[in-house]
């Protein structure tokens, strides 16, 4: 008898626990706060919050149809495109597939958000990492669109726009480079690294929704993060100090790039930004236009979730670094020197 009622215990279904997702936290604040509209309304009413709220909402936006545009790549990437193919398209050695990635990041018209999920299915299909940094540096940077708008916002200056090319894409195939002679695979994050299988035929929409969804979720929470840091600082940035920067060149270049990490604007809208900068030097300027789509605390924190701390912490600073010294040699080669 015992025997028989442990064995209906073992057949009984078991009752599921209840688990709140981020799903069901997300619908409770979204509840209070259409409940709690007015007195919300009455509490944020400060023109400090009010700023940081535009800046926080502007970034969002500006960056996730791009965010969603590199997650559907992406998926695509895993679902249709087989590794066999890709080992065939890059050259074998690192140095060579670095100068193919960097060019093809003129094709992809995104900004930094996007190509952080593409570049992390670039290394999950069997693409070198060099290859794939190389891409995730250069996509937001030289892309068609983002050569227009700054055409758009510098008129009459068509140097602004091949110094930015030209120091962008230097920018993202010398880290390249500096990935393929010093870089450790240990520093990566082992789920990003993990090889995926090819994928059978009957399962490619499966495949391509479940990656681009998945993808979404962890690249979306670490946006909203950036998005969050980039808003809080810029209020904290007072307009008046960039009329310091008017004689000062060389400061100007490190506040400018300084700048460009924590305003972290979408490389699409950053041009106009700068130009609007009127008592700015262009060289400060150009600087801060490489930089930018190169390391912001969005896309830090966008690579941390995606790549890893380790990657990140190692990555973002000397690609800082990298940035600011091809921006100002592009800019005294195209430019004609320090203005």
């Amino acid at each position: 008898m015992e025997t028989l009622s442990n064995n209906a215990a073992e057949e009984r279904p078991r009752t599921r626990r209840f688990r709140i997702s981020s799903i069901e936290i997300l619908c409770a604040v979204l509840l209070v706060a259409v409940l709690a509209q007015s007195k919300l309304q009455d509490l944020f009413d400060v023109p400090a919050l009010r700023t940081g709220s535009t800046v926080f909402v502007a970034v969002c936006v500006q960056a996730l149809p791009f965010l969603v545009l590199g997650v559907l790549i992406s998926g695509a990437i895993a679902a249709f495109v087989p590794a066999r193919a890709l080992e065939r398209v890059l050259p074998r050695r690192a140095s060579a597939a670095v100068g193919v990635a960097g060019l093809a990041g003129v094709a992809l018209p995104g900004c930094e958000c996007a190509s952080v999920p593409v570049a992390r299915r670039l290394i999950g299909q069997g693409v070198a990492p060099a290859a794939a940094l190389t891409f995730l540096l250069a996509a937001p940077a030289v892309n068609p669109v983002v050569l227009v708008a700054t055409a758009v916002a510098f008129p009459g200056r068509p140097e602004m726009v091949f110094a930015r090319f030209a120091g962008s894409l230097a920018t993202a195939m010398v880290m390249g480079w500096i990935w393929a002679r010093w870089g450790k695979l240990s520093w990566i994050t082992e789920r990003a690294l993990r090889r995926l299988p090819d994928v059978q035929p009957g399962q490619r929409w499966r495949v391509f929704t479940e990656t681009a969804r998945t993808d979404l979720v962890e690249a979306g929470g670490f946006l909203v993060l950036g998005a969050l840091i980039s808003a809080s600082l810029n209020v904290l940035v007072p307009a008046k100090w960039f009329e310091v920067l008017s004689g000062q060149v060389i400061v100007g270049v490190v506040v400018m790039a300084v700048l460009a990490v924590v305003l972290a604007l979408c490389s699409e809208a950053d041009a106009f930004v700068a130009a609007s900068l009127t008592a700015v030097p262009l060289l400060p300027k150009l600087v801060f236009l490489v930089v930018g789509p190169a390391v912001d605390v969005k896309l830090f924190a966008l690579q941390t979730g995606t790549f890893g701390r380790s990657f990140a912490a190692r990555f973002a600073p000397v690609t800082f670094v990298v940035a600011i010294a091809c921006g100002t040699v592009a800019g005294v080669i195209f430019l004609g020197g320090v203005r």
